[in-house]
C-alpha cells in the first residue's frame, strides 16, 4: 500500500505491510466499540472462551501435530452427516488465521498471472501474497483467464455476493487449465442456518470435475475469527480439492502453527449452536435497523451489501464527508473502517453490525456532519 493511501498507518509499516483495520481501539482512551472490524456483534462465545482459558494451563505442552480433535470437530461442523464428514475430512487443514493459508496456497500455485474476483474491491491479502510471489496482476474486468483466480464471496468490503450457480460460472470462466481457484467464504456462515447448502464446500462433484477434467484446483478458505469473534487467536482453515493438496500444504506449513488455546477454542465453539442461532436471528435485524437510521439521517448516502452480512459498506458520496465521519467516530470511541487505504474508495466507510445502544454512540457522533 503506498503511504499516500493511508489515513493513519498507525502500527503498520506502510512500505511493506498491507493496511488492515482493527488497530485503533488500543489507542483510544474513551473506547466504546470497534466498528472497524467485521466480527460478530455478540462477542466471543462464553463456552469457547472458557475452553480457551482452560487450555492456557496446557501451554507448556506442544499443540497436537495433527490438529486434533479440533480439526475433526470443524469437519463435523462443515459436513454434519457421518458419510459426508468421513469422505471430506482429509481435505481440511487448519492455519494460524486464514492469512497463513492464503499465503501457502498462493505459494503453491502455478506461476504466471493472478486475477481477483469481479467486484470493485475485495480483501487485499490475496493481492499482497500474489504480488510478493512475483505474479503478474490482471485487472478485475479483463476477459483473460489467470493461473490463479481469487474471489472473496461474500465480498468484504463491498457486500457483493454470488450464489452458487453464478460462482461456478465465474470459476469456469476465469481460470486457466491446470490453475488454482481460491474462494474465500469467511462470511458465508452468516447466510442462514442453511448456509452449508449455499457453500462451495457442499459442491463435491463440481470440485472433483474441475480437477479431473481441467486440472483446476479449487480451494475454499475460511477465517473463523469473524464468525466467532476471536481475531486475536488467529484461526483459519482451507478445504482443499484433494487429500494430496492438503498434504502438500501440511508439508510446507510451519509445524504447530495453531496453538493449544486456538485449538481448544475451535473444538468447543463448533458445538455452541445457541450462539449461531442468535447470530442468524439478530444480525439481519440490527443491520436493517442501522441501514434505516443512516438513510433517515443521510438520505444521500448509499448502503451496500446483503442483509445477512455482519457489516455495511456505506458510500457517503464525498471524500471530505467520509474523512470527517471517520474522525468523528474515532473521537467518540467507535472507530469505523475507511474505504481509502487498501481499497482506494475514499468516499466509503465500512461499519460493523452492532447492537443498538452501540450504534447510538456512533450515530450521535455523526450528527455533527
Amino acid at each position: 500500500m503506498p503511504a499516500s493511501d493511508a489515513v493513519d498507518s498507525g502500527p503498520w509499516d506502510a512500505k511493506v505491510q498491507q493496511y488492515h483495520g482493527g488497530q485503533d481501539w488500543a489507542h483510544i482512551d474513551n473506547f466504546v466499540e470497534d466498528f472497524s472490524v467485521t466480527t460478530n456483534a455478540f462477542g466471543m462465545p462464553e463456552s469457547a472462551k472458557a475452553a480457551a482459558t482452560h487450555a492456557i494451563g496446557h501451554s507448556h505442552h506442544y499443540p497436537p501435530a495433527d490438529q486434533e480433535p479440533a480439526r475433526s470437530s470443524l469437519a463435523r461442523f462443515l459436513w454434519p452427516t457421518d458419510a459426508e464428514c468421513a469422505a471430506e475430512k482429509d481435505r481440511l487443514i487448519l492455519g494460524n488465521g486464514a492469512s497463513e493459508l492464503i499465503d501457502l496456497v498462493i505459494r503453491m500455485a502455478p506461476a504466471g498471472t493472478w486475477k481477483p474476483g469481479p467486484f470493485r474491491a475485495q480483501y487485499k491479502e490475496y493481492e499482497r501474497s500474489a504480488r510478493n510471489n512475483g505474479m503478474d496482476l490482471l485487472a478485475t474486468d479483463t476477459p483473460d483467464k489467470a493461473n490463479i483466480a481469487c474471489i472473496v464471496n461474500p465480498c468484504n468490503p463491498t457486500g457483493d455476493y454470488l450464489d452458487l450457480p453464478e460462482l461456478k460460472r465465474w470459476i469456469d470462466a476465469n481460470v486457466l487449465p491446470g490453475g488454482y481457484v481460491v474462494v474465500d467464504e469467511s462470511m458465508q456462515p452468516w447466510h442462514s442456518p442453511g448456509f452449508r447448502a449455499h457453500s462451495l464446500t457442499s459442491q463435491h462433484g463440481f470440485v472433483k470435475q474441475m480437477l479431473e477434467e481441467q486440472g483446476v484446483a479449487v480451494f475454499v478458505v475460511h477465517s473463523w475469527t469473524k464468525l466467532w469473534c476471536c481475531t486475536g487467536l488467529r484461526l483459519g482453515s482451507v478445504v482443499c480439492p484433494s487429500a494430496d493438496h492438503m498434504r502438500a500444504i501440511k508439508k510446507a506449513q510451519v509445524p504447530w502453527s495453531v496453538n493449544v488455546v486456538a485449538l481448544a477454542f475451535l473444538d468447543a465453539v463448533v458445538a455452541d449452536d445457541a450462539y449461531l442461532q442468535k447470530t442468524w436471528q439478530m444480525t439481519p435485524v440490527w443491520r436493517q435497523q442501522t441501514v434505516s437510521r443512516i438513510a433517515q439521517m443521510f438520505p444521500e448516502w448509499e448502503c451496500h451489501g446483503r442483509d445477512f452480512l455482519s457489516w455495511i459498506w456505506v458510500d457517503t458520496k464525498s471524500e471530505d464527508v467520509a474523512r470527517r465521519a471517520i474522525e468523528l467516530a474515532r473521537a467518540a470511541g467507535v472507530p469505523v473502517r475507511s474505504g481509502l487505504p487498501g481499497y482506494n474508495h475514499p468516499t466509503f466507510v465500512r461499519l460493523a453490525v452492532r447492537e443498538p445502544t452501540k450504534v447510538d454512540v456512533l450515530l450521535d457522533a455523526w450528527r455533527a456532519l
